[in-house]
C-alpha cells in the first residue's frame, strides 16, 4: 500500500475474516465473529454499506498464502482495524442471513 494512505486506510484480506482459517493462517477476529469463505465482493459491499469507500485489488495476495491470490480490499480507517474487521464480518453475516431468508 502506498505511503500516502498510511494512517488513513486499512488493508483487508479475506483471510482476516475467514472462519475456515486458523489464527496462524491469518484469521484476525474471533471464530464466533468470523465468516466462512468471504469473497472480495462481499467485503467490498459490506464496507460500502458502512461508508468505508472500498477499493478492490484482485491481483494481490496475502503474504502467508502468496500462491492463493485471493485479492484484498482497501477501506477508509474508521476506528481500530480490529473493530473495522468485526463490523464488516457482522455486515456480511447479516446479508447472508437476509439472502437465505424465505418469505
Amino acid at each position: 500500500m502506498s505511503r500516502e494512505y498510511r494512517g488513513r486506510k486499512i488493508v483487508i484480506y479475506p483471510e482476516y475474516l475467514d472462519s475456515k482459517k486458523s489464527r496462524s493462517e491469518g484469521r484476525r477476529i474471533p471464530l464466533k465473529q468470523a465468516v466462512p469463505n468471504p469473497t472480495l465482493e462481499e467485503i467490498a459491499r459490506a464496507a460500502e454499506e458502512l461508508g468505508l469507500n472500498p477499493i478492490i485489488e484482485e491481483e494481490k495476495a496475502y503474504p502467508r498464502d502468496w500462491w492463493g491470490r485471493r485479492g484484498r480490499v482497501i477501506v477508509d480507517k474508521s476506528g481500530s482495524k480490529l473493530e473495522t474487521l468485526r463490523r464488516i464480518a457482522e455486515q456480511i453475516k447479516s446479508k447472508r442471513r437476509m439472502s437465505n431468508y424465505r418469505y
